[in-house]
């Protein structure tokens, strides 16, 4: 299958919380419990939150299949000051688990980083799920530490983690 890359249209919001609550579901459930997976799939972001964040100058960028459906995501949010440096926090990395394992978080990750280069930034960062981890470390991500901390979900609040994980962008 082919895909395109191309920035965020108001029309994928819909699809972009759909494929969210997906891979979730269905990748998530490889590396964390059932309980980690609910409470995770809970604070997903509807469809509103997607026209909310670009409105804000979040960009968006999408891979979509064929039939110009999204199917992947990354979020890159504004660039911000850290002790002098300019840094991107890229917020979100999602790929519906049907098209899992065909490039597209290599694709969307670099797209990132052209946008992030573009704005001055010298340093992107991120907090990588156990399953994102190793796409980030093949796009040059060094994880930082593991992040523990808990989550409300359906019964309460659980115990999750994550990886702090940077790549610098200064040649």
């Amino acid at each position: 299958m082919e895909y395109t890359l191309r920035p965020f249209r108001d029309g994928d919001a819909v699809s972009l919380a759909s494929l969210t609550l997906a891979a979730i579901r269905a990748v998530g459930s490889a590396r964390y419990s059932a309980e980690q997976v609910d409470a995770w799939a809970a604070h997903h972001p509807g469809p509103e939150r997607f026209l909310e964040r670009v409105a804000i100058g979040h960009a968006i960028f999408v891979a979509a299949d064929s039939n110009d459906i999204a199917v992947a995501y990354s979020l890159l949010e504004p660039p911000i000051e850290q002790s002098g440096v300019s840094s991107g926090h890229l917020d979100m990395l999602y790929c519906h688990p049907d098209h899992t394992r065909r490039g597209l978080a290599n694709l969307l990750l670099t797209k990132a980083e052209e946008q992030a280069r573009s704005s001055g930034v010298e340093r992107l960062f991120t907090e990588a799920s156990e399953l994102a981890k190793s796409a980030f470390e093949k796009a040059g991500y060094a994880a930082t530490g593991r992040r523990d901390f808990t989550i409300e979900g359906p019964g309460g609040s659980v115990p999750i983690h994550n990886y702090a994980m940077e790549k610098s962008l200064i040649i």
